[in-house]
């Protein structure tokens, strides 16, 4: 996903506009229904900018041992070639359901991470979109490890769709008897961007300000202050905060809305969460690095946030 600024010409004023543009979109599947859930937005996406959709199963030693059911196999040539066939199969279904879209598939052997980096690689993939569980917990337990693997090392955007995700945000999976994609639509009406106000969030704002516009979304600009004992000894620090949430938007975004700052005292990712589904959002756009950074929200947060939204969240590195 990449952000390229132009001048937006009107009447009034000559205002700058951030276009998003997405032509590779990585669809990283299990076959699972919560990987399925997520594939309405891959191909939403994919016809919303013109992009081509790349579906990609790994084949792990894990789940060939549990694909045996029991069932004594000659040799492990002969699970591979039955599971790789099954995998096949079930890509060319997902495919034929895709409504059109350019599609590229792939079934791959090995570690998870290390086969869709390579796709990312060759195919200069902008996106990716996985499903998620969202289980109790933390880290791995939160998310699974493919996902966990996936939003720490992914070069591009990643986009989560977990199992809260309700409303307006939640896309139609199927149409009819036939079990073909609903031509969805992908629609934004509002975006919730949060930030810690870190040197990072200048290159992450761009996108959450680029989407808003693309898409005449209302964009709120959020940060969470965690430590706020005493507070009113501290009121210049929600008077900054306002002011630094203001200053992320160039003066001559050509946004439809103004956006609105907001600051909230608490838990990072409740906050986040809250402030979501009180405004119906359609999308939440984070900021994230490895663990071992302090340049975005802490991992603990991210988490949270993904496996429990009601929206898709899109998970942008630096």
């Amino acid at each position: 996903m990449t952000v390229t600024e132009h001048r937006k010409d009107t009447p009034e004023t000559n205002r700058q506009s951030a276009a998003i543009s997405v032509k590779n979109v990585l669809f990283a599947t299990d076959f699972s229904a919560t990987s399925e859930s997520a594939l309405p937005y891959a191909t939403a996406i994919c016809r919303r900018f013109g992009g081509t959709l790349h579906v990609a199963h790994v084949l792990s030693d894990a789940s060939l041992l549990l694909m045996t059911g029991g069932v004594d196999y000659v040799s492990v040539g002969t699970l591979y070639e039955d599971a790789h066939a099954a995998a096949q199969e079930k890509i060319q279904q997902i495919t034929a359901r895709a409504g059109g879209i350019p599609n590229r598939s792939y079934v791959r052997h090995g570690q998870v991470w290390t086969n869709l980096s390579s796709i990312v690689r060759e195919n200069g993939i902008d996106l990716i979109v996985v499903g998620t569980h969202g289980r109790t917990g933390l880290g791995r337990l939160l998310l699974g490890s493919v996902a966990e693997d996936i939003l720490r090392h992914a070069p591009c955007p990643v986009l989560t769709v977990g199992p809260r995700v309700r409303g307006r945000a939640k896309l139609p999976e199927f149409h009819g008897e036939g079990r073909e994609l609903a031509p969805a639509e992908l629609e934004l009406r509002r975006i919730v961007y949060a930030t810690n106000f870190t040197s990072s969030s200048l290159t992450v704002a761009p996108v959450a300000i680029g989407l808003a516009g693309q898409f005449e979304a209302r964009l709120t600009l959020m940060h969470v202050i965690e430590e706020y004992a005493n507070l009113e000894a501290r009121l210049g620090l929600i008077e900054s905060g306002i002011r630094q949430l203001q200053a992320l938007v160039p003066k001559d975004a050509a946004l439809a809305y103004v956006p609105e700052a907001v600051i909230e005292f608490g838990a990072a990712w409740q906050c986040i969460l809250n402030t979501a589904a009180d405004r119906d959002a359609d999308l939440i756009v984070l900021g994230a690095r490895p663990a071992d950074s302090a340049t975005h929200l802490p991992w603990t947060t991210v988490h949270r946030v993904v496996a429990q939204a009601i929206c898709p969240v899109l998970t942008v590195r630096a």
